[in-house]
Parts: structure tokens; sequence; C-alpha cells
């Protein structure tokens, strides 16, 4: 990511920013809803799948940490707070996606750029499909969500954009209010198996870039944290429907001309 001209770089900024906004907002979407805009810029996944990981790694422990501080304080002063981590379910799921995890490691260090860039327009194609219609990936059968938790953890193997496939699951079993904060934790160990991985393969981390992107995403972490306080009180099916058909021009536009 050395040789890029200027716009490239303030577009790159921009869409980590607004990673960052999703992340937070939302619990998860961070790679997912960045990865297709930024593949438009440079159709290398192995350039920007581990800066996303780092990023999770760094805001995934802070919002965690700080929600468990929270409940900290509650605690000094007389109440009884329920925790904001589902640890129960957490272990339960990551028993069902560890081994596809790995799998879709492997696969990500072996495929081809262009045919990983394909696989992820094609899979965030069908994740806005949903969006649009306001029917995301729902499951109340646990054949469906040993199912949906498989495919999860493959997909985020390959590229980090698993979440719409876990979060479908996670949603029907954690309560509302420990459901992101759980998410997080989720997220900080399968991003440490996949940077393990990384580190193994000799992939380049990027660790110069970090020291601009860093900000970036810290920026759209700020305005994360409000829009997700407003969201827990919102309907947010109008933002949804808006992003979709977003995600369905980019995917469409990615398939067909894919980025040089």
């Amino acid at each position: 990511m050395a040789d890029l001209l200027w716009y490239q770089y303030l577009l790159i900024g921009l869409i980590f920013a607004w990673s960052g906004f999703v992340r937070t907002s939302l619990g998860f979407g961070g790679a997912v809803l960045a990865l297709p805009f930024l593949l438009l810029v440079v159709n290398e996944p192995l350039v920007f799948l581990p800066i996303i990981a780092i990023h999770l790694l760094i805001f995934s422990s802070w919002i965690a940490w700080s929600g468990h501080r929270q409940l900290q304080q509650a605690e000094v002063a007389g109440a009884s707070p329920e925790s904001n981590i589902d640890w129960g379910y957490l272990f339960k799921a990551l028993k069902i996606m560890i081994i596809p995890k790995l799998i879709g490691v492997v696969g990500l260090l072996t495929l081809p750029a262009d045919v990983m860039t394909s696989i992820i327009f094609g899979i965030v194609f069908i994740y806005a499909i949903g969006y649009v219609l306001n029917k995301p990936f729902k499951s109340k059968n646990k054949y469906v969500d040993y199912v949906l938790l498989a495919l999860g953890g493959y997909v985020s193997g390959t590229s980090l954009i698993g979440a719409p496939l876990i979060v479908a699951v996670f949603a029907t079993h954690v309560a509302k209010a420990q459901l992101r904060d759980t998410m997080f934790v989720l997220w900080f160990i399968l991003v440490v198996i996949k940077m393990v991985s990384f580190l193994i393969a000799g992939v380049d981390l990027q660790l110069i870039h970090q020291l601009w992107l860093l900000p970036c995403a810290f920026i759209g972490h700020l305005a994360g944290e409000k829009a997700h306080r407003y969201m827990l009180k919102a309907d947010t099916g109008l933002f949804f429907r808006v992003l979709g058909a977003v995600l369905i021009l980019v995917s469409v536009v990615g398939l067909i001309y894919p980025p040089a």
C-alpha cells in the first residue's frame, strides 16, 4: 500500500472511519460493511485484513473492558447488575465454530486474491438482500444454529465477514443488553486466531499504516458510541435498508468490474 495516489489514501481513511462507526454502533459489521469498499480501491484482501484484525483487537477489548468497569462501579454503588457478557453461550458457540474457523483461515492463505475478492462480494451481496428486505438472517432451530455458526466461523476464517451469520444466532440466545459486549469478546478470540495465522504465514501486518488508520477508526468509534446509545431505543430498519441498497450496488460493481 506504499504506491497509491493521494485520493486512494483519502478514500481508505474515510472507509476505516466508517468501519469504526459501524463496529461500535452495531457490535458487528466493521469488516463486512467496509471490506467491499476497500477492495474497490485496492483489490488485495490480505492488505486490509491484518489492519481490520488489529483494529478489532483494540476496539473489541476496549469496549468489553469498559462494560466490565461500568459493572464494577454499579456493584460498588450497591446494585446487582447482570454481567455484560454471556460467557456460557459464548463458549458453547466457540466449540461449534473453532474447526470451521481454522479451515477458513487455510482457505484465505491459499486462494488467489481475485477468487477471494469474488467470494467476499458474493457473500456481502447475499447479506445486503436481507437488509433491503428487512429480513436479516434469523435462527429459531438448534440445528440451523449449528449450521449458521459453522458457516460463520468458516467465513470469518476466510475474510472476517462472517458476523451477520453469527449474530443471527447470538441474537436469539443472548440478552439485548449483553449482545454487543458478548460479540466483541467473540471477535477478539476469533481475531487472535487469525493474527496467529498471519504471523505464521509471514503476512505483512501493515504496521506503518496503522499509525494513521487507527486514528481514522477512532473517530468513527466515537461517533459509533453515540449512535449505539440512540439505536438501543430507535428503529434501525431504515438504516439497514439504505445500507443494504448501497452494498448491493457496490457488490454488483465489484463482481462485474473487478478492481485492477
